[in-house]
């Protein structure tokens, strides 16, 4: 028997979402319009699920609006910038089998086959957040709207080791074709979770029309009786369906690229998608019920659910932050440096705080240059349709360009982005100190040098701290916040508002070398080069971390970081803190080349060339792959200890928030900790589980 919604039980943990139904009879319409509001009765800061409950009412709102009298439509819409962010997470460890699982499954499928099946046209006007679940709701209504002003929507289950599991893999790609259904299923989920804005939809195919926000359920409704009326006609364009072999070959392959084929959920997902090509839609939903009671019972799913809570609480509220209530209201920003960096820093302040932000250089020609790069930037996004025409405008105005830094003497915040020396930071600060005001926050952006040291010669050194963007900034999630002994609390909690007001997550960090994610990478690849310099050939060390599912293999990582910049923390991380961070002489002749190290036609997958090759001098002493990972995740686990000990962080909790927003640690691996300790590293490597500190 195919379950329903009536047939699950309940849970005292859900927040239930009401489906609300009022009725209108709008001009033109003959009859009414049933509108059915889902709403959870809080504020947008607390979005919209559906648990067994919520399903249950949208199931008896359906009932409601059957039995009523003249309804010429059905519409589907949500409390205030919130349609609907999907099932609701929080309660499916609640769930006490794989049977309880595949009925949740069920359930979801026979609610919104309802809406699909419905004699009655029916609608959903996309207000706000629409996610999983609540994307897949809409794509089962005839028709569909969004407003421009919509953000985060998507199908992001893969990301946590599920799959669409209430229709979304069989009706998308038979929407808007296998091309773009994968990019949004599969694709999305493992770059960074992207999202889709309202402003996406309608080129996708996947609304049919689009109205700005502020008027937004009235032109839907509006637009709604003209579809009605047959005033107006939607035409959707007929899918590629020869494409699709081909098409799901670049996916798979993909996938194997991104991931090495380690995230159950993405393969699973893949068949789906596979399946929709030829499968009735009752074929491919019960495929679907299948993967999603299977996956919601694998280790995976069950790791992310802690990944997933860890975002949300630490990433509100970041561990060890002083009160809000003392931070500083920033009117000014000014950048040091107009560098590459530089300039996306300069950017990402513009954008988010927009005030004005000013940048210097050594020379006006470099500051300039500097200037145009933002711009430029600034250009594209107006040409994405990423930013508004007049937002546009404005941000080029806030954004300048000087080789005076005397621009800096009414900033409230000046950072700085310059060469990683420190020297070089250190007079960097000596020489703007004397020309900012009292009250204006010194930042830098080192990834790994002493804050403390560089404030050693500052007349205010309670004002510096620590804020490590991670490159590219607009799209790495994370900053580190790092404090001094002498850095004020007013300062410190200054850096984690701003952050906020950035859309960053913030981790603190103790001043200790490299602090915390550049110091775990750092120990990665010292002990994937030092089974190199043993004579474990490159190419079995290079693959042998791929059942995790990292982002990067290791030398995709030297190659995007820079060779130059590796050695050099390399060589500080081997000083600073010992034998375990050996300085790799390979790694060196590598960094010293005249010529490329890495093939160009291989950009981005670490590949040596020839002349590169002749450079790797082997010992007597090969690994299997299996030893290397072993070799790399004792390290790792010998790693965190020490920062525990010497208090880089105040818990475990604080490296797997750091490593999954700053390293793209996979949600599904639970966080580097506890991975650490289901595999028994943590155990064999200093006699206790991360568990026991958190």
């Amino acid at each position: 028997m195919y379950a329903t919604p009536l047939d699950l039980p309940d849970f005292a943990e859900e927040v239930v979402t009401e489906a609300r139904v009022r009725y209108l009879e709008p001009r033109g319409l003959g009859g009414k319009a049933a509108i059915i509001t889902l709403d959870n009765g809080y504020d947008h800061t607390k979005p919209s699920s559906f648990g067994p409950g919520g399903l249950k009412n949208l199931w008896h709102a359906l009932d409601e609006v059957e039995a009523a009298e003249d309804v010429k439509l059905i519409a589907v819409t949500g409390k205030p910038f919130i349609f609907l962010a999907g099932a609701d997470i929080k309660l499916m460890p609640s769930l006490e089998s794989r049977e309880q699982g595949l009925m949740l499954a069920q359930a979801g499928h026979s609610l919104y086959k309802r809406l699909k099946d419905s004699a009655v046209p029916t609608f959903a006007f996309i207000n706000g957040v629409a996610l999983g679940g609540g994307f897949e709701l809409a794509l089962h209504c005839h028709y569909r709207t969004v407003s421009t002003t919509a953000n985060g929507l998507g199908l992001p289950e893969v990301s946590i080791g599920l799959i669409p599991g209430w229709g979304g893999s069989q009706i998308l790609p038979n929407l808007i074709g296998i091309e773009k259904a994968a990019q949004v299923i599969v694709g999305n989920p493992l770059n960074q979770n992207k999202m889709l804005r309202g402003t996406d939809l309608v080129p996708l195919g996947i609304a049919d029309a689009q109205f700005e926000g502020a008027d937004f359920l009235e032109e839907s409704l509006e637009w709604a009786v003209k579809v009605v009326s047959g005033e107006t006609t939607v035409e959707r364009p007929e899918v590629d369906r020869s494409v699709w072999p081909a098409v799901m070959a670049g996916a798979r392959q993909l996938v194997d690229e991104k991931v090495h084929n380690a995230s159950a959920a993405a393969v699973r997902a893949l068949d789906l998608l596979e399946l929709a090509q030829t499968a009735t839609f009752e074929e491919g939903s019960l495929a679907e019920d299948e993967a999603l009671a299977d996956l919601e019972a694998a280790p995976q799913f069950q790791s992310s659910i802690y990944a997933f809570n860890l975002v949300r609480a630490l990433g509100k509220r970041p561990e060890g932050a002083p009160s809000p209530g003392l931070a500083k209201e920033i009117g000014k920003v000014g950048v040091v440096g107009a560098g590459l960096m530089a300039g996306q820093i300069a950017l990402m302040f513009a954008r988010r705080l927009e005030v004005p932000v000013v940048m210097t250089d050594l020379d006006e020609e470099r500051a300039q240059k500097g200037l145009a790069y933002v711009r430029s930037e600034i250009d594209k996004l107006e040409a994405k349709g990423r930013t508004s025409k007049l937002k546009a405008a404005k941000l080029r105005s806030l954004v300048s360009a000087s080789a005076d830094k005397s621009v800096y003497a009414d900033c409230d915040l000046v950072i700085e982005a310059v060469f990683e020396e420190l020297g070089v930071k250190q007079a960097v600060f000596a020489e703007i100190e004397p020309i900012i005001a009292p009250e204006c926050l010194l930042v830098t952006n080192t990834s790994g040098l002493s804050v403390t040291a560089m404030g050693a010669k500052l007349a205010r050194p309670e004002r510096l701290v620590g804020m490590h963007f991670f490159n590219p900034v607009a799209v790495m999630p994370l900053v580190e916040v790092i404090a001094t002994d002498k850095t004020d609390d007013e300062t410190l909690a200054t850096a984690y508002a701003v952050a906020k007001k950035l859309k960053k997550t913030a981790v603190g960090s103790a001043d200790r070398p490299a602090f915390i994610v550049n110091r775990l990478l750092g120990r990665m690849l010292a002990e994937v080069t030092g089974a190199v310099d043993a004579g474990t050939p490159i190419e079995v060390a290079d693959v042998a971390l791929d059942e995790l599912g990292l982002p990067m293999r290791p030398f995709a990582l030297l190659e995007l970081v820079g060779l130059r910049v590796a050695w050099h923390l390399c060589q500080h991380l081997n000083e600073d803190l010992g034998p375990r961070f050996p300085a790799s002489q390979n790694l060196r002749r590598m960094a010293e080349a005249d010529f490329p190290v890495f093939d160009a036609a291989a950009k981005g997958k670490g590949r040596l060339t020839d002349a590169a090759k002749g450079l790797i001098e082997l010992g007597g002493e090969a690994s299997s792959a299996e030893e290397v990972k072993e070799r790399v995740l004792k390290g790792l686990a010998e790693e965190v200890r020490f920062m525990l000990d010497e208090g880089v962080v105040p818990s475990p909790k604080q490296v797997d928030l750091a490593m999954i927003m700053g390293a793209g640690f996979p949600f599904w691996l639970g966080g580097l900790t506890p991975y650490l300790d289901r595999e028994g590293i943590s155990t064999a490597v200093s006699g206790s589980p991360f568990a026991a500190n958190a």
